[in-house]
């Protein structure tokens, strides 16, 4: 089929295209058959305009300045009144973000967006499904990223013409951003999540990758991990997705097909559990339904357009249908969470050494070296569709759990301000303690190994902590922050202050001075106090001891002599311990 037949088979599918009610509502993108998409101007002018078409069901806001000064818009849509927040609780209605242009090279969502809102506004698609929940729609997250518009910002992607690029003006990627909230962008879309509590966040993206035949790929969570319960709902919402997809001619996929070994179809594909830096990893923390929606970068813009359409319109009428219930089971999840308190809480997941071979439509393809390269490369003939017989690993466990603590964690007055600031980001629950508690039992984190990146990741050098939590009295300052596990955001709290969680802000490198030696006994004193100290039977003792049994440490001059050391009063006790505690009992 050619290219022009292509895009008309596409454009019958989408009705609105050929006769559209109102021309000011259409994008650039729409009038162009889909091959391009319009700058950010387009979509304030869209934003108004859909405000004025329909005045009694949809808002037009700002949530938020970028760095570059462009005003952040959301759609807020309802065709029953519940265009705030607290009209939405009132109604018990649930709420749905469609988030586009996160990755604003990956541009689908927005054009997608406004025409699926278009269409259920005017009765068309989706009928009665704006009159059971919100919609809020933003067409453009990364604004900034939106307006760095080229031909080749995504080179291994077909279409539009020209587009935006993926990090924001400050170079941060929003989808890493998540947890970690660095960005004024984050900040704004936070403070819009904390505000309405919408019960699906659907994160509309384009993959990278290799050529095959699947046209998108639907990823929920949760459905392997986060609460038991509303992991059911998670599952039916992903399977509701890729069902109706599927009915409309797509390939849809439920995992990231992403090669174990890049650029080797034949090593096949390893599911998971994304972690919170990612949209639908942090969702679950909230016990909230979070959706990554990648379709595929080989297919040309109209048919990405279509198949995003389609979602689009698949999720409306999914929680028309649905989200009431899911609302219910979502607060069930938040009660359930407040008695996590002293039980065994998952920080992330693996997938097992369990393999199962599945079918896979590829193309036929040849792995030969290369001749600019010298690498081997993978080169595909999509003239000729495959079926690939490759292995999956999907049998996800959890990789590391840890006891939530029986009370919660105390934030010492030093770090007080900053770490409450991130709290409140993230709408996490605290108090501050007016007095101090002396020799207070607390459990104390302290890393027999603290590892640091050897590269920067999103402007912060990650830590890799080993080490384990043992009980300690300790003496807390008044102005001390008291985070009770006993709230919805439980896991949440979990994955910000536990150390060895992966996206914890220990992780990012926000308390890695606690992990860096600063200060040290010269080596001629640390010989005079080593001689001083072996006139102690036990500790000559222990001394041989390791000597005899670890190699490393007797081959070792700087080993054996920081072994006296840190047995001397001038050591630093605050050295790789993790300045953040567990109390089993709340403070008064």
């Amino acid at each position: 089929m050619t290219r022009t037949l292509l895009i008309a088979a596409l454009l019958t599918a989408l009705p609105a295209v050929a006769a559209p009610l109102d021309a000011a509502l259409t994008t650039i993108s729409e009038r162009s058959g889909f091959t391009k998409t319009g700058r950010y101007d387009e979509v304030i002018a869209l934003c108004d305009a859909f405000a004025a078409r329909y005045p009694e069901a949809v808002r037009c806001q700002d949530f938020g300045t970028t760095p570059e000064g462009r005003p952040m818009k959301v759609l807020v849509v309802s065709k029953v009144g519940a265009l705030t927040p607290e009209a939405a609780k009132a109604q018990n209605l649930p709420v749905t973000l469609i988030q586009g242009g996160i990755h604003a090279g990956e541009i689908d969502g927005k054009d997608a967006g406004f025409l699926a809102l278009r269409q259920a506004l005017d009765g068309e698609v989706a009928v009665g499904a704006l009159e059971k929940q919100v919609l809020l729609f933003v067409p453009v997250f990364n604004v900034d990223g939106h307006e760095r518009f080229a031909a080749w910002n995504r080179p291994n992607q077909r279409g539009p013409e020209e587009m935006g690029w993926r990090t924001t003006a400050q170079n941060y990627n929003l989808n890493r951003d998540y947890v970690k909230a660095d960005t004024p962008e984050m900040q704004a879309m936070l403070a819009l999540v904390n505000a309405w509590d919408p019960l699906a966040y659907i994160d509309l993206h384009v993959t990278d990758g290799a050529k095959f035949e699947h046209d998108v790929s639907i990823q929920v969570e949760p459905v392997h991990g986060g609460d038991e319960t509303l992991r059911k709902a998670g599952t039916a919402l992903r399977d509701g997705v890729i069902a109706y997809l599927a009915e409309q001619g797509s390939l849809p996929l439920p995992f990231y097909p992403s090669f174990v070994v890049n650029d080797d179809p034949s090593s096949g594909f390893e599911d998971g559990v994304a972690t919170p830096r990612f949209s639908h990893g942090y969702f679950q923390l909230r016990n909230r339904l979070g959706m990554l929606v990648e379709t595929h970068s080989w297919r040309d813009y109209p048919h990405r357009v279509k198949v995003t359409h389609d979602t689009i319109l698949s999720l409306l009428d999914l929680i028309a249908q649905n989200g009431a219930q899911w609302r219910v089971q979502a607060l069930a999840a938040d009660v359930r969470a407040q008695l996590l308190g002293g039980k065994p809480v998952a920080l992330d997941y693996k997938a097992t050494d369990t393999v199962r071979t599945i079918d896979f439509r590829g193309y036929e393809y040849t792995r030969t070296p290369s001749e600019v390269s010298g690498a081997l490369m993978t080169r595909y003939d999509e003239s000729k569709p495959q079926v690939w017989q490759v292995p999956m690993r999907d049998e996800l466990v959890p990789a590391h759990v840890v006891d939530a603590p029986k009370a919660g964690y105390i934030v010492p007055a030093a770090h007080a301000a900053w770490v409450g600031a991130k709290l409140d980001q993230h709408g996490v629950t605290y108090r501050r303690l007016d007095a101090p508690l002396s020799k207070y039992a607390v459990q104390a984190f302290r890393a027999d190994t603290a590892t640091f990146a050897a590269q920067s990741v999103e402007g912060h050098q990650r830590a890799t902590l080993e080490g384990k939590w043992t009980p300690e009295k300790r003496t807390i300052g008044a102005g001390a922050l008291f985070v009770p596990i006993a709230q919805p955001k439980a896991r949440l709290v979990m994955a910000l202050l536990e150390p060895q969680a992966p996206d914890a802000l220990v992780a990012w490198g926000e308390f890695n001075n606690y992990f860096e030696r600063k200060e040290y006994m010269e080596d001629y004193v640390a010989e005079d106090v080593a001689r001083e100290m072996l006139k102690d039977p036990k500790v000559k003792a222990a001394f041989e001891q390791r000597l005899e049994e670890d190699k490393a440490f007797a081959d070792s001059p700087q080993q054996r002599l920081e072994f006296f050391a840190r047995r001397h009063s001038s050591w630093d006790d605050q050295y790789r311990r993790y300045p953040v505690v567990r109390i089993d009992r709340a403070p008064r």
